[in-house]
């Protein structure tokens, strides 16, 4: 397991949840694993730091120092941009002056992977945000050649998110790991059937149901790790 890179439906459909999951479940494997989110929005003061809550969970259950090194990971690698007002991420860099630099991102992807045995990239919002001038989240994706897997928030409307986003990336080529059900809520009229439906429109292999509100340190259970194991990295 190299890592991949999750992509969601949507903005606020789990991501991250999934992500710490992945990294929960790589630790149980014995292996060293890494988080990163390479841009991120709705940073807040707490003390003397800036943070973000997502970027703040995947250092939480990542490893915290790099495999061969030794040292912390630098904060720099784990979330090259990050700004502050929760606003779509080229609008927050064009509000404070800063050009997203796909150069930069992949560069301290590359300082990631070489310090880790799996690297868990974790988008922002969905995968068609914006970037700025150099393409969108699937471009991103892309130029890091993970397998992904994409993250369907179970909602009124996801039938519809979910097959658009796998069509998008299906366009483009990426390599494709599989995708996750997240159960948003604890009663979502007709759920099973939804996953139904999904699972016979999408391409395989369905990675899992992720259940409502479990934290990620049980939640890597629901996950089908015989197929996470075996992500390809041909494209779709």
């Amino acid at each position: 397991m190299r890592g991949w890179f999750v992509l969601g439906t949507d903005t606020g459909v789990g991501k991250s949840r999934v992500a710490c999951a992945l990294l929960e479940g790589v630790r149980r494997e014995g292996l060293h694993g890494l988080g990163m989110k390479p841009v991120a929005t709705g940073f807040f003061r707490q003390g003397d730091r800036w943070v973000n809550e997502d970027v703040e969970l995947l250092k939480h259950h990542g490893d915290s120092t790099l495999k061969h090194s030794g040292g912390r990971v630098p904060e720099e690698w784990i979330n090259p941009y990050g700004f502050e007002p929760p606003i779509a991420p080229h609008l927050a860099a064009h509000r404070q002056g800063v050009n997203l630099s796909f150069g930069v991102m992949r560069t301290a992807y590359q300082h990631l992977q070489s310090e880790t045995d799996c690297l868990v990239v974790e988008g922002a919002g969905g995968v068609l945000v914006p970037l700025g001038e150099e393409g969108d989240m699937v471009d991103l994706a892309q130029s890091f050649a993970l397998p992904v897997i994409l993250v369907v928030g179970l909602r009124l409307g996801c039938l519809n998110h979910a097959l658009l986003s796998a069509e998008a990336l299906q366009h483009r080529s990426l390599p494709w790991a599989g995708w996750i059900a997240n159960c948003l809520s604890p009663d979502l009229e007709e759920e099973e059937r939804q996953i139904r439906t999904l699972q016979a429109r999408l391409p395989g292999p369905f990675l899992g149901r992720y259940p409502y509100g479990m934290p990620p340190e049980l939640g890597y259970t629901a996950l089908h790790w015989e197929s996470l194991r075996k992500s390809p990295r041909s494209a779709v």
